[in-house]
């Protein structure tokens, strides 16, 4: 009986993973380069003085049409060397601002004040947000910017890890499965989850959503907008599979670090609507029944098992290779083992705690 179970959930699984392939790999017209609307990045930097300098130097190599981009750097109270290596680097560099924390916005709290602030004094007609610990592509920019058709008010991008090892190659995996699965959604008109260093939208937009001032605060900010653009039933949300959209962030370099990664995902996912949460159950389930492959052994379940690793195996290769990652798949079986276990335990420690600290701060 436990068998017959096990193979409707493998099935179900299934065809979940080949619908997201198909919605994941959804295309897009695109405008031309003198359609373009003006962009605004916002970059909200926390103590990022081990980072902060990449990542100027890869938003200083945008190309994109003169006097329609500008670059914001919001110091999101920095007590380390992160203000000074900005102030060194835009100096003469029209179109980078750096600004600080005011009193606005004291109602809101951590990261997202920042990225609130930031878009508040921006002047483009669509922001567009990345971590400073990120690097982005020359052609990033212009290339989500090509994606605003009329009645678009979001476009995402995929984010890597950069992979040297086992530990940070399974991280630039799950980095790419999950926002694969956010892809899939949104592109099938079901958004569940974005990430906001890779995320852009029409500044009249959030507006109109009332901004994160009048969003109930959340440790998962993107998501949380993502969802409240989508409430407005108005605009289309869209995720291109396009290499060069594609934003490269460092790894979480202690098992201690990655653990608080994914417990504040997953707390931003409580709050996720009903197609998130079924998703989310679902492969809480499947997991289960492959971690109790040692109680149950059979050739027929050892089968389903296989099936199942080979149904994210297959469904990671096409994205993979748009991307230009293949490379990252010999980590595949790293990959698949820390996701079967993560996916299990993550559950229940949300049960137990949900305090999440994110930047020497505790939410």
């Amino acid at each position: 009986m436990l068998e017959i179970i096990f193979l409707i959930t493998v099935s179900v699984y299934f065809i979940i993973s080949v619908l997201l392939v198909i919605g994941a790999k959804r295309r897009f017209p695109v405008l031309s380069e003198n359609e373009l609307q003006s962009i605004s990045i916002v970059v909200a930097a926390r103590n990022e003085e081990k980072n902060i300098l990449s990542c100027l130097e890869s938003l200083d190599k945008i190309i994109y049409p003169e006097n329609k981009l500008e670059i914001i750097i919001v110091d999101d109270e920095s007590t380390d060397s992160t203000v000074t290596i900005v102030k060194e680097f835009i100096a003469h560099k029209s179109k980078f601002r750096l600004v600080g924390l005011s009193r606005e916005e004291e109602n809101l709290k951590g990261k997202v004040r920042a990225v609130a602030q930031g878009i508040r004094r921006a002047g483009g007609d669509i922001i567009v947000t990345t971590d400073a610990d990120c690097e982005v592509n020359p052609m990033w920019a212009m290339t989500i910017g090509s994606y605003y058709q009329e009645n678009v008010a979001i476009v995402n991008g995929y984010t890597t890890i950069l992979s040297s090892n086992a530990f940070s190659g399974m991280q630039a995996i799950d980095f790419i499965y999950l926002l694969f699965v956010s892809a899939g959604t949104i592109n099938l008109g079901q958004p569940v989850s974005c990430i906001g260093n890779n995320m852009s939208f029409r500044k009249r937009v959030y507006i109109e959503t009332g901004g994160f001032e009048n969003l109930p605060f959340s440790v998962t900010e993107d998501f949380l907008l993502l969802n409240s653009i989508h409430k407005l039933n108005k605009y289309k949300l869209i995720y291109p599979l396009d290499k060069s959209t594609l934003v490269i962030s460092k790894p979480s370099l202690t098992i201690g670090e990655l653990f608080n990664q994914k417990k504040r995902w997953a707390l931003g996912g409580i709050n996720a609507p009903v197609v998130g949460i079924f998703l989310m159950l679902w492969a809480f389930l499947t997991n289960c029944f492959v971690l109790l492959t040692p109680v149950f052994f059979s050739s027929v379940w050892l089968y389903m098992v296989l099936f199942k690793i080979a149904t994210d195996f297959f469904a990671l290769v096409p994205i993979h290779q748009k991307l230009g990652l293949q490379k990252n798949l010999k980590y595949f079986p790293v990959f698949q083992f820390y996701f079967i276990i993560y996916t299990f335990v993550l559950p229940f420690v949300i049960l137990l705690n949900k305090k999440v600290k994110w930047k020497d701060r505790t939410y």
